[in-house]
């Protein structure tokens, strides 16, 4: 069980309030995470990543385990602690301004 932590405009959006936990068929990877999680809440399809080229939105970023891991390629295996659900996927929202 992968838990998975949203920012809060798309748990609005998925209509969920609290952390996600998701059952990932096969190796747990950051794609088959987001697969995973577009399967579950369709609504959220295009809004963590592009519906074509598959890429990370800007002003999304995903952390776990104390390390970011937006830049990370899809099929890189996830930390052990979040496969083994000790530790959460994040998918934050970023800030800018200026």
């Amino acid at each position: 069980m992968i838990r998975v932590v949203l920012p809060q405009h798309l748990r609005t959006l998925a209509k969920d309030d609290g952390e996600v936990r998701l059952d990932v068929e096969g190796r747990a990877t950051l794609g088959s995470v987001l697969d995973a999680l577009e399967t579950r809440y369709p609504m959220l399809r295009g809004t963590i990543r592009d519906h074509i080229t598959q890429a990370r939105r800007p002003f999304l970023r995903f952390f776990a385990c104390e390390e970011d891991l937006s830049h990370e390629r899809l099929d890189a295996p996830l930390p052990e602690a979040v496969v083994s659900g000790a530790e959460p996927l994040y998918i934050v929202g970023a800030i800018a301004g200026g």
